[in-house]
């Protein structure tokens, strides 16, 4: 990164501070109460229930940073932002900005777990702990929704006839598969508590007839059979290589005889110190998970060949979580 004196050391620490205002104001909704209007601090303290010095100091900040406007006293959102920081925008960034503010309270913790190799859980945010439950699912669709059509038009080989989406949660992977694949019909298997989100999505959607919701815990129940497809998106940072490789097993025995199973990740490369947002996200999965990790192309090789896979191959490479290894049962 080409860090050259102690006063960028200090500039890199004061980053914190930014991702903390967002953060707060996510969590406390400022947003969408300056969304109809503008408004005073006294009056956005009371539609939320804070302290009015307190966030008369936080609106401030945020109008200073940019991220807000202040005039004559009253406090509004650009119509630049809007679209971003309204709830109910297509656009909205609103879940990924709260699932942020958690893993920025996770990372807070950071010598507590590098001293003891475990996550100390902060506890959940002001919103509780099913909101950021649904923070969560919301921004992996926040995060997907603007590449994943682009990018399985790119790695689809054509012909296939159901996908097994695990965790498919939003949906945002299965519509883009069946997008890529007319023909294809799909089974999205998440937790228990996340099918009725994955229903709701899918209520109104063109593509409901295509897509069967099973409930279930792909770490230890046994999986839908005879897709030719897994899509394993976003999974296999949270495991460690022994559970991928339980996983990987439980994959190749529900496929199909030689069916594909599709993984979407990080991979860093064998030095780990790049990508650099994959050695990032390896300290991110120290703070969130008990055995989490960044993967290299060797070790989730190694990983699929020990659980029945060969032709592996990494198909698409990126500096984040866009990556793809792809590999077919034997």
């Amino acid at each position: 990164m080409g860090i050259r004196d102690g006063e960028q050391i200090l500039e890199m620490m004061r980053a914190y501070q930014v991702p903390c205002l967002l953060a707060a104001a996510a969590d406390l909704d400022l947003f969408e109460k300056l969304a109809p209007a503008p408004r005073t601090a006294a009056e956005v303290a009371a539609a939320a229930g804070c302290d009015l010095r307190a966030a008369t100091i936080l609106l401030d900040a945020l109008a200073a940073v940019g991220v807000i406007v202040k005039q004559d006293g009253h406090y509004s959102i650009s119509p630049e932002l809007a679209p971003f920081l309204c709830e109910a925008s297509p656009q909205s960034v609103m879940a990924m900005l709260r699932h942020q503010a958690n893993c920025l309270r996770n990372w807070s913790r950071l010598p507590w777990t590098v001293h003891s190799g475990k996550p100390e859980y902060p506890g959940p945010s002001i919103r509780g702990e099913d909101a950021d439950k649904a923070s969560f699912i919301e921004a992996m669709h926040v995060v997907s929704r603007g590449v994943a059509d682009e990018l399985i038009e790119e790695i689809h080989l054509g012909g296939v006839r159901c996908v097994l989406d695990l965790g498919g949660a939003s949906g945002t992977w299965t519509v883009a598969w069946l997008k890529a694949e007319p023909l294809s019909r799909a089974i999205i298997f998440d937790l228990p508590h996340v099918i009725p989100m994955a229903r709701e999505c899918f209520a109104a959607s063109p593509f409901a007839d295509r897509v069967e919701l099973c409930a279930g815990n792909f770490y230890t129940d046994d999986l839908p059979k005879g897709a030719d497809l897994a899509w394993v998106s976003a999974i296999i940072h949270q495991n460690s290589p022994d559970q991928n490789r339980a996983l990987y097993r439980r994959i190749a025995a529900a496929l199909a005889p030689q069916g594909w199973i599709y993984i979407r990740d990080i991979v860093m490369e064998p030095s780990r110190t790049a990508p650099v947002a994959g050695a990032l996200f390896a300290v991110n999965m120290l703070s969130a998970t008990e055995r989490g990790n960044s993967y290299c192309f060797t070790e989730i090789q190694e990983d699929l060949q020990s659980a029945g896979f060969a032709d592996v191959e990494l198909v698409r490479r990126d500096e984040g979580m866009r990556s793809i290894v792809r590999a077919r049962v034997r």
